[in-house]
């Protein structure tokens, strides 16, 4: 009986060395990420002075995400988690290593950043599902949603730093502004060292039996993923496209689906147009990034938030953070200033943990360990599916209308459609999982 006890015990996620490693290469990641975000734009603005031409790279980088998601879960499903986040944050290290060298020798073009955008893109998309399937296979089942709510603190933590870090070091003239890309190459770096770590570091303790998360035999935290296509014949045969079919036949996604591609959509050039209306106001490259970083302040306030939103039904925790985007974007237009911007920001954010929680409860635990790979990269592809338009949409309304007046439109058409999707009973009535 002790035996059986401590075999199903497991030691607090804190002491779980595994998880800890990859949280803290993933926050880095993420945080190199956000910082480059920033970068980008400001860098594209002051060589081209197009705000087109900044939503352009940005559109080709999601564009290269969203090509590269379904691939990426389709390689996640057969091969080691492990080795797929080792090459794709090697790649992603050299081409912005590249682009530094060409911004500090003065060969930096846009031809060349449309190259490292697409490059990047794909490079994220590859590695997206891997990183947060890695990241689950060394946690038992039992403490997923605290680790979800740590990996909430982790995304909005990056996202509430990098933005204020990006505008800083984008403001050092040192080196030709290279600085901000300096330092995402080298977060790349970290994020490799650390997943390539997980091999060699102890196992969180017994779990529920052998291969379990969190065990040493766990064949995704010792780079064998192949054992995982090997344990699930039968789940591996749909090929790339399971994932999508596994969504739309699951019965809450097939109505949430309209309203994540709606938001995503209106939201993808959200920041461009941020960005244009404050410099517009004459607001200084490191008050810019701060300004951004708020929204992701809104996010860790929400985290406590998830219990409480989730008494209520899941297709309504996830229209809620939705529905406030609407007066937040009609509010953003009044000129009050960055703090009014920033509180303006800051408010969405409060429910969107409460929603991804519940995305990874009805969705992903109930998905089949063979399919899970690819139903992640299915999700991931829908989210972003209107993001290249959306942000191209934006880059275009900036070049012909003021950013006030680009704000009001994104407002119509995210309230026309989430008043339609507002009326699917699929959407309210939806359970949990028993």
């Amino acid at each position: 009986m002790t035996a059986t006890a401590e075999q199903v015990t497991a030691p607090p996620l804190r002491r779980n060395v595994r998880f800890q490693a990859l949280w803290i290469g993933m926050t880095t990641s993420s945080l190199g990420v956000s910082v480059a975000d920033i970068a980008y734009p400001l860098a594209i603005l002051a060589i081209t002075g197009s705000p087109a031409r900044a939503a352009l790279f940005a559109t080709v980088q999601l564009i290269g995400t969203l090509l590269a998601g379904l691939p990426g879960g389709s390689l996640a499903d057969r091969y080691s988690l492990r080795a797929i986040v080792i090459v794709a944050e090697a790649c992603r290290f050299l081409v912005t290593t590249a682009v530094a060298v060409a911004l500090v020798t003065g060969w930096l073009t846009l031809p060349l950043l449309l190259i490292a955008a697409a490059l990047l893109g794909m490079g994220a998309g590859t590695c997206g599902t891997a990183r947060l399937l890695l990241l689950r296979s060394v946690v038992p089942d039992e403490q997923l949603t605290s680790a979800m709510a740590q990996e909430q603190v982790r995304t909005n933590g990056a996202q509430l730093a990098g933005p204020a870090l990006g505008g800083a070091l984008y403001s050092v003239r040192a080196l030709s502004h290279a600085l901000p890309f300096l330092f995402t190459a080298a977060s790349f770096l970290v994020a490799l060292a650390t997943a390539a770590a997980t091999r060699a570091l102890p196992a969180a303790g017994p779990a529920a039996g052998p291969g379990a998360p969190g065990t040493a035999d766990a064949p995704d935290c010792q780079g064998s993923g192949a054992a995982t296509a090997t344990a699930h014949p039968r789940q591996l045969d749909g090929g790339m496209l399971a994932g999508l079919r596994a969504l739309c036949r699951h019965p809450l996604m097939r109505p949430a689906i309209l309203v994540i591609v709606l938001v995503n959509t209106v939201g993808a050039g959200l920041d461009l147009v941020i960005i244009v209306l404050l410099r517009h106001q004459g607001v200084s490259s490191a008050q810019i990034g701060l300004v951004l970083g708020i929204a992701a302040a809104g996010g860790i306030a929400g985290i406590p938030l998830i219990r409480t939103l989730h008494r209520l039904r899941p297709g309504v925790v996830l229209l809620i953070p939705c529905l406030t985007f609407v007066p937040a974007l009609l509010l953003l237009a009044l000129p009050f200033g960055p703090w009014w911007v920033a509180a303006m920001v800051f408010t969405p954010g409060l429910g969107v943990p409460a929603a991804l929680v519940a995305l990874d409860i009805v969705v992903l635990r109930q998905a089949p360990a063979g399919q899970r790979g690819r139903i992640v990269g299915a999700l991931t592809t829908v989210m972003m599916l209107g993001a290249p338009v959306g942000m191209m949409a934006c880059g275009l309304l900036l070049q012909y209308l003021s950013a006030r007046t680009s704000l009001l439109v994104l407002a119509a058409v995210l309230a026309a459609g989430l008043s339609y999707c507002a009326t699917r009973r699929a959407l309210w009535q939806a359970p949990w999982p028993s």
